[in-house]
């Protein structure tokens, strides 16, 4: 059952009322009753001096029968029991019994009290008149010494009678003032909850979606406050509203327009979001709200995602669909575990992609049968023409080995960039490779006076790979090294990173690569210095065919690099690598 604040407020003023009229009934019981008690204990105590005065003269002319008439006349007189009782306990007067037939009352507290020389005090049950009473015992002196006790007592019955009028009296005033507290605590309640109920009712509305909803309060406090705040959010959600329901129309215009499928995903798996596009891609309709599952019937597309959830990371994947390529990009929200998926068409930039290596494929196999037969020719014209004109057979002969190079590098890169590419995988000691790749630049570093040095981790593991390929790759970027160091040092270094991976990186001491330069230097046909690379017989290749095989054996390759001070080339890759 839901309680409201009303009830809770006046619930917690009724409940501490409660328990102050209780604690207050319990306290002034105990604490008006003993305080009643103590003053006619002290009354009966100044009662008691002045009976000495009387009592001795009789105890002195051993007059005990007329003390007994005395005390007797006198108790009933102020109804008080009056009793005299000597050192040895013996009753010698009591107003209310005969002296002779009562008992000893040696060791009643009040008298055993006195005898000490005290004032006792007790509060019994009387077996002598059968009632509560309370006893009052003063020590009676003759010159100077305790000769008798004077004992004088009340009925309690008379005490409690007196008493319980008077508790009569508290009860009713604390009853009032209990009514009167309540009264004024449910008006305050009421007074307090009224304006939160209207803040309620209105939040209420708010929530519903009606931002008219306002709250008027005549207060001058706090909840005053609280009600012109609640105004003022409410027009600011108004104001907020109205903009993000323009920003939606307009991202829902932009999405629409955009030509790539677009899908988000929850961390349920339910789709969010899809344009028109995605849908016609797919052709399903109006999937927002369905798992992705249920609403695409597509394994492919369905285990990239499943991917991108298990590894909890941003992936790229090129999908086929109905004839169509398209390049899948899925990135993910970590803060809330949501997945956007971009869908773009590579068809169109495939067939293009296609019709250029063809191209350039077709050109470079054309092109290698006449160049083979100019190099040829010029080679046999060297032999038989006058020597004055032997330096235009060389310039001929020099630019058709840099034609063949190029056609060479073209038909290889064509090769390797073949889908079916198939790499012959083997076992393969890279500290092997490399000094057998050393051999082939032996005479070059020798000519230019280089060292060159080999630095190879003593655990470094054979790696699975294709050696042919393998050898390319380093002989290119140790073609590199030597062609553009003039003095110094080549140095190698054969590492092992982890479990998984090694690395194999090459550096020289040689003229370096322009910062700007070095983002695009796995181009094709990219060189640093034109005129340097033409003068060295480079081709512009060679670099492009290095990423290609890193790539095939899923590696990679890096390049850092500083003017005049020397380049390095950092290849990484897996000790396994798949079939």
């Amino acid at each position: 059952m839901k309680r409201t604040i009303f009830l809770k407020v006046f619930g917690g003023f009724f409940l501490v009322i409660l328990v102050f009229t209780c604690f207050l009934l319990l306290f002034s019981h105990s604490t008006i009753k003993n305080f009643y008690l103590d003053t006619l204990s002290h009354d009966l105590v100044n009662l008691g001096e002045a009976l000495k005065l009387i009592v001795v003269p009789y105890l002195e002319n051993d007059r005990k029968e007329d003390l007994d008439v005395f005390v007797k006349k006198f108790g009933a007189d102020i109804n008080t029991r009056i009793t005299i009782v000597d050192l040895d306990g013996v009753v010698l007067a009591d107003s209310d019994e005969d002296p002779e037939l009562m008992n000893n009352h040696k060791f009643r507290p009040e008298i055993a009290t006195a005898y000490r020389g005290r004032t006792g005090k007790s509060l019994r049950f009387s077996n002598t008149v059968g009632a509560e009473m309370l006893y009052i015992g003063l020590p009676v002196k003759r010159n100077g010494q305790l000769s008798e006790v004077l004992r004088i007592s009340l009925y309690v019955e008379d005490i409690d009678r007196l008493y319980s009028g008077l508790m009569l009296n508290i009860r009713r005033i604390i009853i009032i003032l209990s009514v009167l507290s309540l009264a004024g605590a449910f008006l305050f309640s009421r007074t307090l909850t009224q304006p939160i109920k209207k803040m309620k009712l209105a939040s209420e509305k708010i929530a519903s979606g009606n931002f008219d909803a306002r709250v008027s309060l005549r207060n001058r406090d706090e909840l005053k406050d609280l009600a012109d705040g609640l105004n003022s959010m409410t027009d600011r959600i108004q104001s907020m509203f109205d903009e993000m329901s323009r920003q939606k129309e307009e991202l829902n215009s932009v999405l629409s327009s955009i030509a790539d499928g677009l899908l988000a995903i929850d961390n349920q798996g339910k789709i969010m979001f899809s344009n028109k596009i995605f849908q016609e891609i797919f052709r399903v309709e109006q999937p927002d709200g369905k798992f992705y599952w249920e609403a695409i019937r597509d394994r492919e597309f369905n285990e990239f995602i499943k991917d991108v959830q298990q590894e909890r990371k941003n992936k790229t994947k090129e999908i086929g669909r109905y004839g169509q390529l398209f390049l899948c990009r899925a990135v993910l929200l970590s803060s809330r575990e949501e997945i956007v998926i971009s869908m773009h068409d590579l068809t169109e930039l495939r067939r293009m992609e296609k019709i250029k290596k063809d191209f350039i494929s077709n050109v470079s196999h054309e092109l290698r049968t006449p160049l083979t037969a100019i190099k040829g020719y010029v080679e046999t014209l060297k032999d038989e023409i006058a020597k004055d004109s032997q330096k235009y057979l060389d310039v001929i002969d020099r630019h058709t080995d840099r034609l063949i190079n190029i056609v060479k590098d073209l038909l290889l890169l064509s090769e390797l960039e073949e889908v079916e590419t198939k790499l012959e995988f083997e076992q393969i000691d890279c500290n092997r490779m490399i000094e057998s790749i050393l051999k082939i630049f032996d005479q070059r570093i020798k000519q230019k006076g280089l060292s060159v040095k080999v630095h190879a981790d003593s655990e470094f593991p054979r790696i699975q790979g294709d050696p042919f390929r393998l050898e390319q790759m380093f002989i290119n970027i140790l073609d590199n090294a030597v062609k553009y160091t003039e003095k110094g040092t080549i140095e190698i270094f054969l590492k092992r990173e982890n479990v998984k991976s090694v690395s194999i990186a090459i550096q020289d001491t040689g003229i370096g690569i322009p910062k700007d330069h070095l983002p695009r230097i796995f181009e094709r046909f990219y060189v640093v210095d034109k005129s340097r690379s033409r003068k060295l017989g480079g081709t512009g290749l060679g670099l492009s065919i290095v990423k290609h095989i890193s790539l095939l054996h899923n590696g990679k390759v890096s390049v850092e690099s500083t003017i005049r001070k020397g380049t390095k080339f950092t290849v990484v890759l897996p000790v396994k690598t798949p079939h």
